[in-house]
């Protein structure tokens, strides 16, 4: 059984290691350097850093627990402006993170529709993100999800620079 809901700030803690968890799960073995990963664990995943985001009133999280277990999460980051895009009524899905042993569970698809529903309540006309442009399986699950490509950045962290396509889907 699923079950969604908004995130509050004594959740901090699930997502630090949700967060860590799934990052290394699809992104770990990228790093040359192990310290570089530890490093930005500690930058985005820190128990502080997440407490401080979701204190913030321009993000939302949601957690998704399948059978009481926790399991993913996603992030909304309410007038999040894009360099590729004009319009300023934009929001990002910054983050939508699933454990590898739950990803056929379709629950990165209910995820996003939370924060999907989340971002038109508020009116906002475009919702864009970021993803490496290596993780064929997310940029196919955004592809399906009707979000286009609308440019190309670099991403460092530690000694690694990675390529992102930067994605949009309208709202309204």
């Amino acid at each position: 059984m699923l079950n969604i809901r908004k995130a509050t700030t004594s959740d901090a803690p699930l997502i630090a290691l949700l967060g860590r968890i799934s990052f290394n799960e699809t992104f770990g073995h990228l790093f040359l350097d192990n310290n570089d990963l530890l490093a930005y664990h500690e930058k985005t995943f820190s128990v502080s850093k997440i407490a401080s985001s979701l204190q913030k009133s321009t993000n939302i999280f949601w957690l998704a627990f399948y059978n009481e277990l926790p399991v993913g999460y996603t992030k909304l980051k309410l007038n999040s402006v894009s360099e590729f895009l004009p319009s300023q009524q934009v929001c990002q899905l910054q983050k939508i993170y699933v454990l590898k042993d739950f990803l056929s569970k379709k629950i990165g698809l209910k995820l996003q529709a939370s924060l999907i529903e989340e971002a038109q309540k508020r009116n906002y006309k475009t919702l864009w993100l970021s993803v490496y442009d290596d993780n064929v399986k997310a940029i196919n699950f955004y592809k399906k999800n009707q979000f286009k490509n609308i440019g190309k950045h670099k991403f460092q962290i530690g000694k690694e620079s990675f390529n992102f396509i930067a994605m949009a889907k309208q709202l309204m």
